[in-house]
């Protein structure tokens, strides 16, 4: 939305009035009954479902005093607040595809494949993409690189689908939330006026114990996966099929994955780092891999399944492109309108600020910023607008408290960050759901460190751990 639009939004909304506690309470009860009934009750499309909610947010907006006009507004600003995520749907497709087309993929499975035995698959998996999104920045090209692999290696050991998603998404948070390159780390600090090292310092005392126990739960089911090692012959046969599709010199294929990689750890912006690893992996697939220029090129709006002969295999190197966004895409933006509704007609703040209220302890405070941070993801659909919300909607509460910004930057993460992924139409759920080809309500059970992390957080503050004060 242009500086205009904003304005304009602003000089109309200034002198409406905010819904009545009851209003609001009715309006979100509506919202999540709606959800609710078309997810478990009626098996209604999710987009449908979530068009329903927006008409009904919108009566209710119109109830209260606000005109079309206005609403539509809302709608824009909650789809233009949120347009550097959806550049980057398009682009992660694009180097989901360019990754298959380049060998890549093929490559890190080739070699992979048999180095993970399948009693210690997730708890590896979880470091390696822990390992990966701290040194990225990015839990977005974590999981449309390494994800993607794991899922592949983790089918190919007959490991429950979900399970491996699980494992993943709980890695890539992990190291999504740590990383002082991650664009959710920064703007969590920022938004809560605190340093960016204090945050992350904060966000130590919760995160490293949370990971520790997660990492002990999947080496113990993954222990009930020790007879799953693939045979030999079986091995060998993916490892033929692959390497007679592709040409599989380790230090070209990845070539694109390393660029990526040193790009953003040197703080290059997201959409540069994968531009650049697009254009050397599209090269690669010319070049070194001898395919048909034309063939590569719209393979970047939507891929073909591979040729080794291995269904499952050809599967999984076929996907990637625009066009297998799509679905996510338009989930994203049908929810992020209703996240402007939501927002701007005042239905959020009532019911924070009603909670607020109530609040007599340091726990209680935490928790309810945690509470507000996944009900405003499920409300707005967006990570990034929950952390920015939740921080200025929190901060007076924690000064006059003597509590440490960090610790508001770090339940502001814990509520938006580590929750986003859970809920099928955050940005991050769908986006999540269409890479990972496993829907965000069959993962979510195993997302450990995500399910698992508010609780630690709160523990740990009832037990004056990690709660960090200022001085008078």
């Amino acid at each position: 939305m242009s500086d205009t639009s904003s304005s304009l939004l602003e000089d109309n909304l200034k002198n409406k009035r905010l819904p009545s506690f009851g209003q609001a309470l009715l309006c979100f009860a509506g919202v999540f009954s709606l959800v609710f009934a078309g997810l478990f009750v009626y098996d209604i499309n999710l987009h449908i479902t979530i068009l329903l909610t927006i008409i009904w947010a919108s009566a209710q907006a119109r109830w209260i005093g606000y005109s079309f006009d206005e609403i539509r507004l809302m709608m824009n600003d909650g789809i233009a607040k949120a347009l550097p995520a959806i550049y980057i749907f398009l682009l992660i497709g694009m180097v989901i595809a360019s990754f298959m087309q380049s060998g890549t993929i093929a490559s890190l499975l080739y070699y992979g494949i048999d180095l993970l035995s399948p009693t210690w698959f997730l708890a590896a998996g979880l470091l390696v993409c822990s390992f990966m999104s701290i040194a990225t920045g990015t839990s977005w090209g974590t999981i449309g690189t390494i994800g993607v692999v794991l899922v592949g290696i983790g089918e190919a050991m007959s490991i429950p689908l979900p399970l491996v998603a699980g494992m993943i998404v709980s890695g890539v948070t992990f190291g999504d939330k740590l990383s002082p390159i991650s664009d959710t780390t920064n703007l969590a600090a920022m938004s809560s006026g605190t340093s960016l090292y204090r945050h992350i310092g904060a966000m130590l005392y919760t995160t490293i114990p949370t990971l520790i126990l997660a990492l002990i739960i999947f080496i113990v089911w993954g222990m009930h996966y020790n007879d799953h090692a693939l045979p030999v012959e079986h091995i060998d046969s993916i490892r033929s099929a692959l390497a007679g599709a592709y040409h599989l010199n380790f230090w070209i294929t990845i070539l694109p994955l390393l660029l990526m990689f040193t790009l953003s750890i040197k703080r290059y912006a997201a959409e540069v780092s994968m531009l650049c690893s697009v254009a050397i992996a599209v090269l690669i697939a010319i070049v070194y891999q001898e395919k048909n220029p034309l063939d590569v090129i719209n393979a970047l709006w939507l891929n073909s399944p591979g040729d080794t002969g291995i269904e499952s295999i050809d599967e999984l190197l076929g996907r990637g492109g625009i066009y297998s966004m799509a679905w996510t895409l338009l989930l994203s933006i049908l929810a992020l309108a209703l996240g402007g509704i939501l927002h701007h007609a005042g239905f959020l703040e009532v019911l924070v600020q009603s909670l607020i209220k109530h609040i007599k302890r340091t726990s209680s405070l935490v928790a309810a910023t945690i509470f507000s941070g996944l009900m405003t993801n499920m409300a707005m659909g967006e990570a990034y607008i929950s952390i920015i919300l939740n921080c200025q909607l929190f901060k007076r509460i924690y000064e006059q408290n003597d509590i440490d910004r960090a610790v508001l930057s770090r339940s502001a993460e814990e509520g938006g960050t580590m929750t986003a992924a859970l809920i099928p139409w955050t940005t991050t759920g769908t986006f999540y759901a269409a890479t990972l080809g496993i829907s965000a309500l069959d993962y979510a059970p195993y997302a450990l460190l995500n399910i698992l992390n508010p609780f630690v957080s709160i523990i740990m503050v009832v037990l004056g751990i990690g709660l960090m004060q200022t001085k008078k």
